[in-house]
């Protein structure tokens, strides 16, 4: 019976190996045309992988932003103080 299973899986596998199955996360991430339209999605900002929000004086940084490095990517010129934060807002 466990035989049987496994084949046609196998089969059904050989089969649709040719076939390639789009997830919404390989999907191209948006551009956004400037910060205002990206924080209506985003309200706190995205960031690449490992970013850390930039500030001054006692000023507290922004931790709750989007991490997505792909979209970070997408969005890179609206990061102004190039710190991996793009849009960064409290």
């Amino acid at each position: 019976m466990l035989n049987s299973i496994v084949r046609g899986l196998l089969t059904g596998t050989l089969l649709l190996g040719g076939l390639a199955i789009a997830s919404p996360a390989d999907a191209a991430p948006k551009t956004f045309k400037n910060c205002t339209a990206l924080n209506k999605t985003y309200k706190h900002g995205v960031a690449k992988k490992g970013a850390k929000d930039k500030v001054r004086g006692s000023t507290k940084p922004v931790t709750t932003f989007k991490v997505s490095t792909a979209l970070y990517n997408a969005n890179k010129k609206m990061d102004r103080d190039k710190d991996g934060v793009a849009c960064e807002k409290r």
